[in-house]
């Protein structure tokens, strides 16, 4: 596609200047975006209400509205992302594990910018602006390629981008904006290996599904959050109340919250209840099994799909299990290794849960709704990779770069 060859040649030119400069210039650049964001809020507000009405067009409901919707309140918080990405020291440059070899060889390793970075994103302006922010901060050029449910949104956010590059005497083409957003250009962006040295995408199943399988560009890929909470026989069951409501309904429509309950047993008569309740407070539909609906007497039977399914919406699976032991088996079987959660006062429970569940992210007593590239201190992150190669967990800073041998000597020969 002609449009992506262009976009790519302007990318890999960018990336010259980018990827040489300075901390002070790029956290400059970063901070007039923040400002220009807060500054043109009605212009992105503007563009955002033309998104929604196309939204509506599209017939698109829940979850995917709710996070492509801009607000004041968004806004600022995208800026303040950006604020916080500034104040991070830049990895760029610094050399790690200088050793002296008996040969009297200095061999090290500089840390370097991947280079050029595609992100196939859908429904999420925010996106445009962390990716950007990121890459930007680790001299990394970013081609972006927004769905058409977003794509005022995108525009209005990678302008103002362009204008704050500008203003500091830089190539505005180290963010550009794919527009055109059509599946071909997708496609075509995954077969940008002349241009492109990383590809990312964001989205649901079936967007990364569809571009792990097809690209020919190296893939991190973002996962889906199937997430679970365990609650286990030694928890503290106030706490498993309170953690469950937040994991499930303060965010539903995003990777990180919980998809699916798991009980222990000998617990399930004293908390499953308080659990419902709460539940129904926040309007969640319950899925269970016969025990979590004998229980719950609102609770609907769940069927085997149920447990692999990440719903983004007030649904929530529940099963109630026999052991610690079935607990992680469970997980293990029907997660997607991103956020897993055991609730417990015990030691030795906690410790078998984190070294036996298989995720980027395991905690003990604490919502799984802080896998986030900005509570982890990232300001803000670029995807949730779920494998384990190159990067694994909220991607900040350090996951967008790669490092180069440098070996300094005194006319050694070999």
């Amino acid at each position: 596609m002609d449009e992506l060859i262009i976009i790519g040649k302007k990318a890999k030119l960018a990336s010259a200047q980018l990827a040489h400069l300075n901390s002070d210039l790029k956290n400059r650049v970063l901070l007039r975006v923040a400002d220009l964001l807060e500054e043109d809020a009605g212009v992105l507000l503007k563009a955002n209400v033309a998104d929604l009405e196309q939204a509506n067009k599209m017939d698109l409901k829940g979850a995917m509205v709710e996070r492509l919707t801009l607000s004041d309140e968004k806004i600022a918080g995208i800026a303040e992302g950006l604020r916080e990405i500034a104040k991070l020291d830049d990895p760029i440059g610094e050399i790690e594990e200088m050793k002296k070899r008996p040969n009297g060889l200095l061999i090290g390793k500089k840390r370097v910018p991947l280079g050029v970075v595609g992100v196939i994103y859908e429904s999420r302006p925010n996106v445009t602006a962390d990716v950007a922010g990121l890459c930007i901060k680790t001299g990394n050029v970013c081609i972006l390629r927004g769905g058409k449910e977003a794509f005022h949104s995108n525009r209005a956010i990678v302008k103002i981008f362009h204008k704050a590059i500008e203003e500091n005497g830089l190539d505005p083409n180290m963010v550009q904006l794919v527009q055109d957003t059509t599946r071909e250009s997708a496609v075509a962006m995954m077969k940008l290996n002349d241009y492109l040295d990383i590809l990312i995408p964001r989205g649901g199943a079936g967007l990364i599904k569809t571009v792990v399988e097809n690209s020919t560009v190296p893939v991190i890929e973002t996962g889906v959050g199937n997430c679970h909470i365990y609650v286990d026989e030694a928890a503290d069951l106030e706490k498993a109340v309170s953690i469950v409501f937040n994991a499930k309904t303060q965010r539903p429509g995003v990777c990180n919250a919980a998809e699916s309950l798991l009980v222990h047993k000998d617990v399930a008569k004293a908390v499953l209840p308080s659990i419902g309740a709460s539940l129904a407070k926040g309007g969640v539909e319950i899925r269970g099994d016969k025990i979590t609906c004998a229980l719950i007497p609102r609770a609907v039977p769940a069927r085997e799909e149920d447990w692999g399914t990440e719903y983004l919406d007030l649904i929530i699976s529940s099963k109630v299990v026999g052991s610690l032991e079935e607990a992680v088996d469970h997980i293990n079987t029907y997660g997607s290794m991103h956020s897993e959660c055991i609730v417990t006062e015990n030691y030795s429970h906690a410790q078998y849960f984190l070294d036996r569940v298989d995720a980027a992210a395991v905690y003990v007593n604490a919502s799984t709704r802080f896998t986030d590239g900005f509570e982890f201190g990232y300001g803000a992150e670029i995807g949730i990779s779920t494998q384990k190669l190159h990067a694994r967990g909220p991607m900040g800073l350090r996951e967008l770069t790669t490092n180069k041998y440098v070996i300094y000597g005194s006319g050694q020969i070999r």
